[in-house]
């Protein structure tokens, strides 16, 4: 069961993906890092398990008659590398210690990765249901700086197929100075919930904005998950490990990012709370 759902996430399934470089061998060493097991740890959070138990099924499918170039099949095959190495982190227990962050609902931990360095996940439930979750965080990412002050402009730059998307993000002056991002978004819908991951682009890289710094995203994930009994609410769970270049300490940056998480849920509860239907 697990490892028909890596290979539907991994999109192994699909004819235009089945001759990247690379993709199968690395599914095949997720699939085997895991063991086969149906069965997850029991450290793990009961709503991950149902994330990753379940089949996955995509909902949305390219045309047919639709053949992607070799640079947005490039896009794609990144997209789903970042998705199987984020599966992998969340089939895995690890030890995540706490983090302090403003009371905006939300509650954030950390552990080191190899690879990764610290990565944090932040957890909250949102009164929307899922689709319009990943509508905001996804099919509307350049409408995002009207309601989260800390980014000044999004811009997509290439769409390399329904579910994958480049773009480039550039901060507000904040504690750590302007940065801006070169990211491959990826979104793979299933049954439990759906999937955003985000890493840093390999191609199509603009210039950096003067007084910027280019940043990394290392990894991101977030998962959208119905709430069990009750579609309208959501449980939210965000993976984030970023390097922020520059001469910022890693001390510094590893008390940031965490206040981040937590802020840009504020902000997007906030937005969600004024945009709600009557």
């Amino acid at each position: 069961m697990l490892q028909a759902i890596v290979k539907l996430c991994c999109g192994i399934a699909h004819d235009h993906l089945r001759k990247l470089p690379g993709l199968k061998t690395a599914a095949t060493a997720v699939m085997q890092e895991l063991g086969g097991s149906c069965c997850l740890p029991s450290e793990i959070p009961p709503c991950i398990q149902r994330l990753v138990e379940k089949d996955a099924a995509r909902c949305a499918k390219p045309e047919a008659d639709v053949q992607p170039t070799s640079t947005n099949l490039s896009y794609i095959h990144q997209g789903e590398t970042a998705l199987q190495q984020a599966l992998a982190i969340l089939h895995q227990p690890h030890r995540w210690q706490p983090e302090t962050v403003p009371d905006t609902g939300t509650a954030v931990s950390s552990t080191v990765l190899p690879g990764l360095g610290h990565i944090f996940r932040a957890e909250a439930v949102l009164a929307v249901p899922a689709d319009r979750l990943q509508g905001e965080l996804f099919e509307r990412l350049e409408e995002m700086p009207r309601w989260n002050p800390s980014l000044s402009s999004v811009e997509v730059l290439c769409r390399a197929g329904e579910d994958t998307l480049v773009t480039h993000e550039v901060t507000a002056a904040g504690p750590v100075g302007r940065r801006d991002f070169v990211s491959t978004r990826h979104r793979c819908r299933t049954q439990a919930g759906i999937c955003l991951v985000g890493t840093a682009a390999c191609l199509e890289l603009p210039p950096t904005p003067q007084g910027c710094v280019r940043a990394e995203m290392r990894l991101s994930c977030i998962v959208l998950q119905p709430l069990p009994g009750d579609t309208s609410c959501t449980r939210i769970t965000w993976l984030l490990s970023m390097d922020l270049k520059g001469w910022i300490p890693i001390l510094v940056a590893n008390r940031v990012l965490p206040q981040c998480q937590a802020e840009f849920i504020g902000h997007l509860r906030r937005h969600l709370s004024a945009t709600a239907c009557p």
